[in-house]
Formats: C-alpha cells, sequence, structure tokens
C-alpha cells in the first residue's frame, strides 16, 4: 500500500487562504499563501468567479464561468458598433447596452453618475444624478435594466448635483446656489435596493448632514473612510475648500474639520499615498482642483491640514477636475473653460507627481476636435474623459514617460455635432468588473456602453 507523504490542510480565512504542507519525510513546514481576490472563501486558482463574490459557486450550465459573471458579461449589445455608429451615435471599438432617456427619471437635465457593485449578489447599479433626484438602476442584465427608484433633491432643483460610494452607501450633494440654501449631505443605503418590490420607489435618506450647507462635489477616500465636500459657500468657516467628513459609520457622518488655506475648491481627489515621494507613504494626500491652480495638501491630520505645495500651468482658465495615474507619479487635469475661452482644441494638461513637494508641468495633450473636456478617469493604463458634446473618449496613456496619448475609442452620445459647448457627456464610470461603463448624459440621461469583444 502506497504511503501519503504529504497531507495538505486548507484553512480559508477573510482575503487570505493559506495552506499549509506537512512532510512525512522531514520536519519542515512550508506555509503557501493563495490570494482569495473577492473575500468570499474561494481561492483564485478554484473560483469561477475572481472578483465578484459568490460563497456558493452558482454555474447553472456548468461551463466553468460562475454565474454571476456570466450575468455581468455575457449580454448581447442593444446597438453594435459597426462602421463608426450604434444606432444614431458614432462611435469607435465601443458597443451601447443600455439607454434610458431622461423621460423614464422624469428629470429635465442628467449630471453626475457614480456605480456600485453589491459585494454580496455581484449586482451592478448605475447611480444617476439629474436636477432633482439621484435615480438607481440594476443594470446587472442589461438586456433588462430596471429602474428601482430615486432619492428626491433635499431642497430645490439644482444642474449641479453629485454622488459618490463608499461602503454600501450612496453620498449626495447639490449646489443649488441658492442664498445659503442647505441641501446637506444626503446618506442612502444601497443595501436597500435588493428587495424593491413596486419599482421605481421613492425612497427616503437614512442620514442627512445639513451642517455642510450646499456643494458642488463629494469626494470619498474608501482606504479611510473620510468625504470630502468641496465647492461650497465662499464666504463660509473653509472658503469653499474642502469639508472633511467622517464616515466610517456610514448614517452617523460627522464634520471633523476643513480646509480653507487652498480657497475655492472645486473638485478633488483624496488617497493614501503610495506613490514615488516616499516622504509621505501612508499619508492621506489631498489634490485639489481650484480654479487657477492645483493644491497638493496634506489632510492625514483633520485638525491640522498642510498645504504641501501648488502649481498652475499656461493658459489657465479653469482647474477644473483632475486623477492620478495609479502609480500616483502623474496627475490628469481638465481645464474646462480653455477651449471656450482660447480656441484650442480638447486639452488635457499632466504634471509630474513624483514629489509632491516641487510638482512639474509633464505635457499638453490637444485631442482632434474642439469639444470641452469635463470629468476623467483612470483605470490601469486607459484614461476615461467625459467630454461633453463629444461623448466619452477613451486614451491609451502607457506611454505617458514619454509625453504621448493615443485616442483607442469613443462613444458619442451627442450625434449632432462636437461643438464647444455645455452639452453631452458630464461623467463617465469606467470601474466595473464586467467592463460596463456608465455615461451621464445631460440632455439624454443614462447610457452603458461595453468595448467590444
Amino acid at each position: 500500500m502506497t504511503i501519503l507523504k504529504k497531507l495538505a490542510i486548507v484553512l480559508v480565512i477573510p482575503f487570505v487562504i493559506s495552506t499549509v504542507l506537512f512532510s512525512c519525510d522531514n520536519e519542515s513546514v512550508e506555509p503557501i499563501i493563495a490570494i482569495d481576490t473577492d473575500n468570499d472563501g474561494i481561492a483564485d486558482t478554484i473560483d469561477n468567479c475572481v472578483n465578484t463574490s459568490n460563497p456558493n459557486q452558482e454555474d447553472t450550465n456548468d461551463n466553468g464561468i460562475g454565474d454571476v459573471c456570466e450575468n455581468l458579461t455575457n449580454t448581447a449589445p442593444l446597438a453594435e458598433c459597426v462602421n463608426g455608429f450604434a444606432d444614431i451615435y458614432p462611435c469607435n471599438d465601443y458597443d451601447l447596452m443600455v439607454h434610458l432617456p431622461l423621460t423614464t427619471f422624469q428629470s429635465q437635465a442628467a449630471n453626475d453618475s457614480w456605480g456600485w457593485t453589491d459585494p454580496d449578489t455581484g449586482k451592478e447599479y448605475a447611480l444617476l444624478a439629474t436636477n432633482d433626484k439621484t435615480a438607481f438602476v440594476d443594470i446587472s442584465d442589461t438586456n433588462n435594466p430596471i429602474y428601482l427608484g430615486y432619492v428626491p433633491t433635499a431642497t430645490t432643483s439644482s444642474p449641479w448635483r453629485d454622488v459618490k460610494v463608499y461602503n454600501n452607501h450612496a453620498f449626495i450633494v447639490a449646489d443649488n446656489n441658492v442664498g445659503e440654501d442647505s441641501h446637506g449631505l444626503q446618506v442612502f443605503d444601497l443595501t436597500r435596493l435588493r428587495n424593491v418590490a413596486n419599482p421605481p420607489e421613492i425612497f427616503t435618506t437614512d442620514a442627512r448632514l445639513e451642517d455642510i450647507g450646499r456643494a458642488h462635489n463629494v469626494v470619498i477616500n474608501e482606504a479611510s473612510g473620510y468625504a470630502y465636500t468641496v465647492g461650497g459657500n465662499r464666504s463660509t468657516t473653509f472658503s469653499g475648500g474642502p469639508i472633511f467628513i467622517n464616515i466610517q459609520n456610514p448614517k452617523s457622518p460627522t464634520i471633523e474639520g476643513g480646509f480653507s488655506e487652498g480657497g475655492y475648491s472645486h473638485d478633488a481627489q483624496v488617497v493614501t499615498y503610495n506613490g514615488p515621494d516616499t516622504d509621505y507613504t501612508g499619508k492621506e494626500i489631498l489634490i485639489g482642483s481650484n480654479e487657477n491652480e492645483v493644491v497638493i495638501a496634506d489632510v492625514t491630520d483633520k485638525a491640522n491640514p498642510v498645504r504641501i505645495s501648488t502649481i498652475s500651468y499656461a493658459n489657465v482658465r479653469y482647474a477644473h477636475q483632475g486623477w492620478f495615474t495609479e502609480d500616483m507619479r502623474y496627475f490628469i487635469l481638465g481645464d474646462e473653460l480653455d477651449e471656450q475661452r482660447i480656441g484650442n482644441n480638447t486639452r488635457i494638461i499632466t504634471f509630474d507627481f513624483s514629489d509632491l513637494d516641487n510638482p512639474m508641468h509633464h505635457f499638453d495633450y490637444l485631442s482632434d476636435n474642439p469639444s470641452i473636456d469635463h470629468n476623467g478617469y483612470i483605470k490601469n493604463n486607459t484614461y476615461f474623459q467625459a467630454s461633453y458634446r463629444a461623448g466619452l473618449r477613451v486614451l491609451d496613456i502607457s506611454d505617458i514617460d514619454n509625453k504621448s496619448y493615443t485616442e483607442v475609442g469613443f462613444f458619442d452620445t451627442y450625434p449632432e455635432d462636437n461643438a464647444t459647448a455645455f452639452d453631452g457627456a458630464w461623467n463617465v464610470y469606467p470601474f466595473f468588473e464586467s467592463g460596463n461603463i456608465i455615461i451621464s448624459d445631460i440632455n439624454r440621461g443614462l447610457f452603458v456602453v461595453r468595448k467590444k469583444d
């Protein structure tokens, strides 16, 4: 009878699966670490859906792909991108998966958008901000999107409403621009979307922090559990600069300070820093797009934020919004008004932030159309930009060191033209595992597109 030489015991714990091998030939113990990316108790090596939690490993058609992943990826386009068009929309390499017009939401205009993936079910949801509400759409089956309902505005209608997500909660602000109109920060528990009996439902909020007043935007550092509202009333304590809000208990948001030294901040990104400047490793760093300059600040100590440095650039007209590359070496910024006031084509400004104390201008990229750029985000080596009348533009930034970008795709939600005007794509959300990309269009509502297979 063959003697079993090794016995493998597998212990499953959150985030990591440890396999310990015991040898009968010697006394050595060799630990082997296997990763569990989606924290569902199944090692990546045997998980049939690595990035989406599915602890029961359902696989109805027994093809080795979990049902959750198949539901997200194996759906037919609403309109395939063929010969440069998907239905009426100009396109390059991106298919149209979902389109819900503004009439679906009974709103006059759309503005911001974000996304949420339910960690228990793997379902994907689009969060669409409009002039008078924040709407929630189940897009996990793009052939059958479900408008589940909405949170009404806390006060009056506004052309500027913003939403972000932390710990399965949506955080919503509005810039009502009406005196001291206190829309505040609305909080909505997104897990309530799992059980909606009669959609669309009008939802009440789970919490509301009125003390911030109005705000143009809200940004969240998910690693720390802090939200930062920006673009508030310039005459208040922090002069329209970031207000620091502890949201670690999402339903009990608490103000812990703010930052006025950099002046009014239109938008920002806040990260727990892990970039090339080791002086700031582990610090909470805020990059503010502050109209006439970019401000870098250390906001680790909420009672004592410190401005690290500032940088501006040639022909600045309105430093609007920017995003770190994933290695945190570069910061890519959009100037919202230069196309209109100077006459250049869409311009993307790139900074070298490898030394946060001494930021440097790296280069400018000019597109081949005159549309106004708005919000842009980075996933891997790809930059996804909402470019108003030019829709979603997709750039390969892998050659950023050599000051070169290449447009590799687009989906134009405003087919009439690419003129320099404030219509069309307001925001994009490119972070879903499935590859679905949300586009919120001011005039035409919600789009979901996906790169062609």
